[in-house]
């Protein structure tokens, strides 16, 4: 009886050892929380990044040692201009486990960035902060004063605004062709008012033709109407797929090559543009030395 006795106690004495666990648990989560403010304070120096956007921006701006970890498309060329400087930080592919792992002071993440994975890290208690989509420079400016102010690294953005603003200025000092301009992208997309790419063609002194059609933020631009409007210049994203795409079909269709036959095509790497930065400004030089050389006419 005692022995039965013994056995019907341990399932008890069990529970109550897990609670305490899950307690403390619990306390040191909340602990990490209210300490966030303190923590917050400083300057991280063990930051992770999961979003490529954000990973480049850390990059341009963080301090020697500071940033530990990017995600794995920071190395991919086709959607990172600092790809070549991805390899000197470890590699992430925004899974909780991995980046719980890392023991971040700082988590940076875009808004459309793995949600679990960034819910899962807030109720770790780990810090983690949020960038959005860039549609407008104005956009670049307030994410590279809020990351330097997050980084702790305030005058090197306050440089890195300057240097982007009096480039901008260059491009602005320069007559405008007021050419126009088709964006012409896999599957037909084309960028109309209220997005970054939209922005470059004004910087580079051009005139998109999505504003003479009223084609607003990401939308589709028909073969048809490309060559009713027969814009000066074209810019393509051609090449993007390693293989033979179907999204890339409009690019070989007879009325495009007819179009765009010897003068009017010209490809900007959607790297300059998937990202706000101050390298945004290559695809306005791109798109303004192709206009002033000849190739629109």
């Amino acid at each position: 009886m005692r022995q039965g006795r013994a056995i019907r106690q341990r399932p008890a004495s069990g529970a109550r050892s897990f609670a305490r666990r899950l307690a403390l648990a619990a306390a040191v989560v909340f602990t990490l929380a209210d300490a966030a403010p303190a923590i917050a304070a400083q300057p991280p120096h063990r930051v992770v990044s999961m979003n490529v956007c954000t990973d480049q921006l850390a990059m341009l701006l963080a301090g020697e040692g500071q940033l530990y970890s990017v995600s794995y498309l920071a190395s991919d060329p086709s959607a990172s201009v600092l790809a070549g400087e991805a390899g000197r930080y470890v590699v992430n592919h925004g899974l909780a486990e991995e980046v719980f792992l890392m023991s971040p002071d700082l988590v940076i993440a875009g808004t459309y960035t793995t949600r679990t994975t960034v819910a899962l890290l807030r109720r770790l208690g780990f810090r983690v902060e949020e960038f959005a989509p860039v549609n407008s420079f104005a956009d670049i400016r307030e994410h590279i004063t809020r990351m330097g102010e997050i980084l702790g690294r305030q005058e090197k953005a306050a440089e890195l605004i300057a240097q982007m603003d009096a480039e901008l200025a260059g491009l602005s000092a320069q007559p405008p062709s007021r050419k126009t301009v088709a964006l012409y992208y896999a599957n037909n997309y084309t960028s109309g008012a209220g997005t970054l790419v939209d922005e470059t063609v004004k910087a580079a002194g051009l005139v998109n033709i999505a504003d003479k059609l009223d084609l607003q933020g990401t939308n589709q631009l028909p073969l048809e109407l490309l060559v009713l409007n027969n814009p000066d210049l074209i810019v393509t994203s051609e090449g993007e797929y390693a293989a033979p795409a179907l999204a890339e079909q409009g690019y070989v269709h007879p009325a495009f090559k007819a179009l765009t036959a010897g003068r009017k095509a010209v490809n900007v790497p959607a790297k300059y543009t998937i990202c706000g930065a101050p390298f945004t400004l290559e695809a306005a030089r791109i798109m303004r030395d192709a206009a002033q050389e000849g190739k629109a006419q």
